[in-house]
């Protein structure tokens, strides 16, 4: 059970609130919450008891993959389903990718600034809470659009972003990978105080004690889901620390070593990798150089542009929702669509026939000028009967030269004519 908010807790969440205006979603953006933009998105109603009375909204493109992956999106805090996904571009993503989209919605009774509940255990813990209904969405998606189970996705922005970890905690068998955005580590508030002191400062745990937080969760052993963990070097509002953490967490459950096993730059920004046995990637990090708090927009890597900036959606010059995906395995679809289908084995059995030459602009022209039935071939000659017995010649006598036979006979071909049927064909005559 959680405890009771002191009085002392109160008074210094009284005192943030000016500092967490923008976070917390009093801006201008939280004032118009009412007023949602224009989306692709349609809410379903019903998808099972809802234990913590949230929303559900997805997408489904029309031009999908006959066994779709599911991506579920989670918005932060003072934003709405539609608002992040027109800011973060998800729902273009999966028209492009043919993936569907689920982005579950806080709704004002549970958070008046509409943040998902992350750090109360009741919301947090598996089957219960916020996290019950995030999986009960999960559910209904998987029944209605032939989801691929083995291509489950989450990923989430700020508390969307600490939600996104306690999912990943609580359900580790149902996702395949998840990506935090400014978001903190599973498992390291469970107060409201707490959860404003990790956010500002961010505690340095061991990894061990960071992945027991996790453990702890279930009585899963693995394999763990891949992660990927996006953060701003300039972020006041969580502590850019708590993105140190997460990777933290997560190194340990992978049994990865601390130091990353590459290092490089992608559009600009750090980014460190780790990678299993089989070589595959399962943790990566990027840190957005001088960015505040919010989700990083820019050109994706296929030249295309995916959301549009406003409050926590910030112009950065690289793509997080693209990359995000691309970590997801998902921004292949379109060229193996383009593929050639492959030969059938019986196509084998059948000797290969060489296609008939194309007429030649000069035989087209024959044609014209010479007819089928102007045309004639030699007319081979006939056979000669046997030859008859000679009598015997006096020798005194020369025998005669033997006469020349006729050459064969030709069809006339009235050159007028035919020239007149090629003029009137052309158009350059008409019809007599």
């Amino acid at each position: 059970m959680e405890l009771p908010v002191s009085l002392a807790e109160n008074i210094d969440y009284l005192k943030r609130l000016r500092e967490l205006n923008g976070f917390a979603g009093f801006g201008e953006r939280a004032r118009n919450l009412r007023q949602p933009p224009r989306s692709p998105l349609t809410e379903t109603e019903q998808f099972g008891a809802n234990p913590g009375e949230l929303k559900m909204y997805s997408y489904v493109p029309t031009n999908r993959q006959p066994s779709p992956a599911l991506v579920v999106v989670l918005h932060g805090c003072g934003q709405t389903a539609a608002g992040y996904d027109l800011g973060a571009g998800w729902s273009t993503l999966a028209r492009h990718y043919g993936f569907v989209l689920l982005m579950p919605e806080q709704q004002r009774a549970n958070n008046i600034n509409t943040c998902f509940n992350w750090f109360r255990s009741g919301d947090v813990t598996r089957d219960l809470g916020e996290a019950g209904s995030i999986r009960e969405m999960i559910a209904r998606m998987v029944a209605d659009h032939h989801i691929d189970k083995r291509r489950i996705f989450i990923t989430g922005l700020s508390a969307g972003g600490a939600m996104t970890a306690a999912m990943l905690a609580n359900y580790p068998e149902l996702f395949a990978a998840g990506a935090i955005i400014a978001g903190l580590p599973f498992g390291v508030a469970d107060t409201l105080r707490d959860a404003l002191y990790e956010m500002h400062l961010s505690t340095a745990r061991s990894p061990e004690e960071l992945g027991d937080l996790v453990r702890r969760a279930t009585q899963h052993n693995g394999p763990w889901p891949r992660l990927s963990v996006w953060h701003g070097s300039a972020d006041r509002t969580v502590h850019p620390a708590n993105a140190d953490e997460i990777v933290k967490q997560w190194l340990d459950l992978h049994q990865l070593p601390p130091a990353p096993m590459s290092q490089g730059v992608v559009d600009g920004y750090p980014r460190e990798v780790w990678w299993n046995a089989d070589g595959e990637t399962v943790v990566e990090s990027y840190t957005i150089t001088d960015m505040a708090h919010g989700t990083p927009l820019g050109v994706a890597d296929n030249d295309q542009r995916y959301g549009t900036g406003g409050a926590f959606l910030i112009e950065a010059g690289i793509s997080s929702s693209f990359h995000i995906a691309k970590f997801f395995g998902l921004t292949s679809w379109i060229r193996e669509r383009k593929a050639q289908p492959a030969e059938s084995p019986s196509a084998r059995l059948i000797p290969p026939v060489a296609p008939a030459p194309a007429a030649t602009p000069v035989q087209n022209v024959a044609r014209m000028m010479w007819p089928a039935k102007a045309i004639e071939t030699p007319v081979e000659p006939a056979s000669e009967p046997p030859p008859t017995p000679l009598k015997p010649t006096p020798p005194a006598q020369q025998a005669a030269p033997p006469l020349p036979q006729a050459a064969p006979r030709r069809r006339v071909i009235n050159v007028t004519a035919a020239i007149n049927r090629v003029l009137v064909a052309a158009g350059l005559r008409k019809q007599a």
